[in-house]
Formats: C-alpha cells, sequence, structure tokens
C-alpha cells in the first residue's frame, strides 16, 4: 500500500503526516479518511481548485493530467510544475510526497 508524507500546513495538518491508502485511490480521499480535511469545494468533481496539491516526491507514479485538470490549475494560487488536483490524482503502488499550498482562490471556506 502506497505512503502519502504530508508536509506540514498551519490548518490542515501542523505537524505533517505520513498515511497509508490502497493504490487506485485519489490523494484528495486518502487525506479525507485520515482525517486531513483538505477543502475540495465541487466534491471532487473537478471542477475547482480548492485542492490543489504540490507532489514533491512521485510525481512520476501518478496518473497523468488530464485537459481539464490542467485548465483549472492555471487558475490555481502557487501553481508549480508538480501542481496537481488532489482529487484526480491517483496513486499508484509508489509512495508520494505533497505539500498542501498555504493559500487556495477559495474566498468563503465552509466549516470555518
Amino acid at each position: 500500500m502506497p505512503t502519502i508524507k504530508i508536509y506540514p500546513h498551519p490548518e490542515y495538518c501542523p505537524q505533517g503526516a505520513e498515511i497509508t491508502a490502497p493504490a487506485g485511490t485519489s490523494i484528495c480521499e486518502a487525506l479525507l479518511d485520515n482525517d486531513i480535511n483538505i477543502e475540495h469545494a465541487c466534491e471532487m468533481s473537478c471542477a475547482c481548485t480548492t485542492c490543489h496539491v504540490i507532489v514533491r516526491a512521485g510525481f512520476d507514479s501518478l496518473n497523468e493530467a488530464e485537459e481539464g485538470e490542467e485548465d483549472l490549475l492555471d487558475r490555481a494560487w502557487g501553481l508549480e510544475p508538480q501542481s496537481r488536483l488532489s482529487c484526480q490524482s491517483i496513486l499508484a503502488q509508489e509512495n508520494v510526497t505533497i505539500e498542501i499550498p498555504k493559500y487556495s482562490i477559495n474566498h468563503a471556506k465552509e466549516n470555518h
């Protein structure tokens, strides 16, 4: 089962974390299943950028981004070459390391 290492994030994961999830699971689903409540305003339907993550290791092991995801990422805060929408990033057998950006373009956060 692949491991996801999450860099510390002041709101979602202050100490950082390391979790496991079955191959075939999206990074977003894995985070939520492990009580790391990353934003996902569109309910993981690839219609926003609130679940944007930067894949610091294991990027090439993920499924390839489709055009719709790439178009949305152009609007994400802090876009980097290894940026992905976590709801569209499907784990394979390799471990990944991610960073959740400090900000998102979502102006009205839920649960606040």
